[in-house]
């Protein structure tokens, strides 16, 4: 099933729902009393029980919806950096273990909505990725088990902020609205492997990066099993698994998004997440 978070064009209200071709259906609406968002229908394991629920007519055509991020409160996001091969060798990475940093919620946006880049910075940089939520419970739980515990997988722009990335990468990795999350998730049922999907970006209609899930240094499964050793992960949790080579930073000339730019990520199976790059200004300066 695709399944995504949405404002109600109707009442005005957040909801979650279901997507069929370019039909909504509002299982907010349905299920209200039970599961007031995606995050509460994947804790309280309803995602099976979604498959047979009678839907009846659809709510809304998607051209009606303005798009949430597919988990808007995720108690914790996780990003991995460097676990593409060619992007280890466009940034001389040699470290085996999965490069780890955070992103928090509020740095969030939606398929449609616009991605900010900082007036300050002059290295806004493109980053498309595979987005994995966590479906229950994750504590120190191996690779042969990991994929049991995803409640399905969506599309994810890391927007990177190149020029506030020092000795660490979590000052540019959190401006807000710098990380488009969606537009929907497709559960885990339809992805049984997830190392076997095409992944691309696009920038003002131009492919900027173009692999394959295939090629990452550590599997789907290894990060879910490397992370929950230390940190247990919980129902809408979420882990962006890296980007590809190709990124700006490293092209020749340099490549960085601006102003009116529109910047897409496709990933087979899943779909495209498409925003416009909007200029922030923010008060302050470092």
């Amino acid at each position: 099933m695709k399944l995504l978070s949405f404002i109600n064009p109707r009442s005005g209200k957040k909801t979650w729902g279901h997507v069929e071709g370019d039909q909504v259906y509002d299982f907010g609406k349905r299920l209200s009393a039970y599961f007031p968002d995606l995050k509460s229908a994947i804790a309280g394991n309803a995602l099976n029980e979604l498959t047979h629920m009678k839907k009846g007519e659809p709510d809304f055509h998607l051209s009606e919806i303005r798009f949430l991020p597919v988990i808007e409160n995720p108690s914790k996001i996780f990003c991995v950096g460097m676990n593409y091969m060619e992007k280890r060798v466009e940034f001389e990475q040699t470290i085996d273990a999965p490069t780890l940093f955070i992103r928090f919620p509020d740095s969030l946006c939606a398929h449609g909505e616009a991605l900010y880049k900082p007036e300050s910075s002059n290295e806004f940089d493109y980053e498309g990725e595979l987005a994995v939520v966590i479906g229950k419970r994750t504590d120190n739980v191996t690779r042969e088990e990991a994929l049991q515990h995803v409640a399905g997988y969506s599309c994810f722009m890391d927007g990177s902020v190149r020029d506030m990335q020092y000795s660490w990468f979590t000052s540019g990795k959190n401006w807000r609205n710098t990380g488009a999350f969606g537009p929907w998730m497709v559960t885990s049922d339809e992805i049984t492997d997830p190392q076997d999907l095409e992944i691309g970006t696009w920038l003002n209609g131009n492919r900027v990066q173009n692999d394959s899930t295939h090629s990452m240094v550590n599997t789907v499964a290894k990060l879910i099993e490397y992370i929950s050793r230390f940190s247990p992960l919980e129902a809408g949790d979420v882990i962006i698994t890296g980007s590809p080579g190709g990124v700006g930073k490293k092209r020749t000339p340099p490549l960085f998004m601006k102003e009116g730019d529109l910047i897409e990520v496709e990933i087979g199976k899943i779909g495209r997440l498409v925003n416009r790059v909007s200029a922030h200004s923010v008060i302050g300066h470092y």
